[in-house]
């Protein structure tokens, strides 16, 4: 519930025009003065109702609950004019729940403690804010599976996350005493994490590592970043360390397919850190890679998805202590891009499948 007193905290412009009986939903009129133009409507009304986050905000304009002139506004990043009367309706956001759904799984390894999945890319980890259904932790449910429940009740089982956009091998914990053992594990970096990579760019030398530092973007708060000289007067986030190490597998044209691994689990490390160096991930357009890649005057389909997979997991089971390896192969939709590539460029795919050889 969302209390009044705390709506009441508002620009001058604004004025509470309806409050219902159990204070659960109160709309919010503003006015946008000459001053306002130009600025985003999402901006505007996170400014004027600071309470909200910016993610509660987005939400209020996908589902019609902000209205400019009286009308729906069609998308957050709209810019104003001036002179326009803004409406916000303010609900408190329903309950959040993990359900379960039949949802096909890829399962790379199993036993009573653990289960090993190799996570498609486009599938969240567990739901949150905007994203209800069609998760890992959905589909897990979904089987039937009992998931410890130590941890968030929205993410039972979870003891590390992959992004969105990148697929692998994903370990989750059956039982509490699995969860805290492989939590540990993690935080104590013993498990070994071995992604694959394919980034813009011809990278120096056969092998590097990036430590940089990583904290969140202060202008672009859906993005982390490593310091730089300027930002404009404000610096990132709560940054804390991070390592990556990387080999180059081989290089065709202008990208380098490298094996990455991990020494920290920040949040997109990997992507961060190759943008930092100016070699971003391939599709990756969030951190600056093209969104289409060219080969001279060819124009490679789009890859919905960025180049970026966990290839390998090996980790000590929490209840025997015997070491265990997952590998997921490389998915069709990224052998397929880089068969596109080599064609484009005119190198041999024989040469490509030989530096893959571990991981096809």
């Amino acid at each position: 519930m969302i209390p009044v007193a705390a709506l009441l905290v508002c620009a001058c412009t604004a004025r509470i025009s309806r409050v219902s009986s159990d204070a659960a939903q109160v709309i919010r009129e503003f006015s946008a003065t000459s001053a306002d133009a130009e600025m985003r409507l999402d901006r505007f009304v996170a400014v004027r109702c600071p309470e909200l986050s910016r993610t509660r905000v987005q939400e209020l304009i996908d589902t019609g609950y902000v209205r400019v002139n009286d009308k729906p506004a069609s998308k957050g990043s709209l810019h104003l004019r001036g002179g326009e009367k803004i409406t916000v309706e303010i609900s408190e956001r329903p309950a959040i729940a993990a359900r379960a759904e039949p949802i096909p799984l890829e399962v790379l390894y199993e036993d009573e403690d653990v289960i090993a999945i190799n996570k498609p890319a486009g599938m969240m980890v567990h739901a949150g804010a905007g994203n209800v259904s069609g998760t890992l932790v959905n589909a897990l449910l979904g089987r039937g599976l009992k998931l410890s429940q130590g941890g968030d009740p929205l993410r039972p089982g979870i003891v590390h996350r992959l992004d969105k956009e990148t697929s692998g091998v994903m370990l989750v914990a059956k039982n509490d005493a699995a969860h805290a053992k492989l939590g540990e594990a993690f935080q104590q970096r013993t498990v070994k994490k071995t992604y694959l990579a394919l980034v813009e760019g011809v990278l120096k030398g056969e092998t590097g590592s990036i430590e940089l530092l990583i904290g969140r973007d202060p202008i672009h708060r859906t993005r982390m970043a490593t310091p730089r000289k300027s930002w404009r007067g404000a610096a990132i986030a709560n940054p804390r360390a991070a390592r990556t190490d990387w080999r180059a597998l081989a290089n065709i044209d202008r990208t380098t397919l490298v094996e990455v691994q991990l020494h920290t689990g920040r949040t997109h490390q990997i992507r961060v850190h190759f943008s930092a160096l100016k070699h971003p991930v391939v599709g990756d357009t969030l951190y600056g890679a093209a969104a289409q890649w060219r080969v001279g005057k060819v124009t490679l389909p789009n890859l919905q998805r960025n180049f970026l997979h966990a290839a390998r997991l090996a980790f000590a089971q929490p209840r025997t202590g015997a070491w265990i390896e997952v590998r997921a192969a490389l998915p069709k939709r990224l052998r397929d891009f880089l068969n596109q590539l080599c064609v484009a460029a005119g190198e041999p795919q024989s040469r490509i499948d030989a530096a893959l050889a571990a991981y096809l």
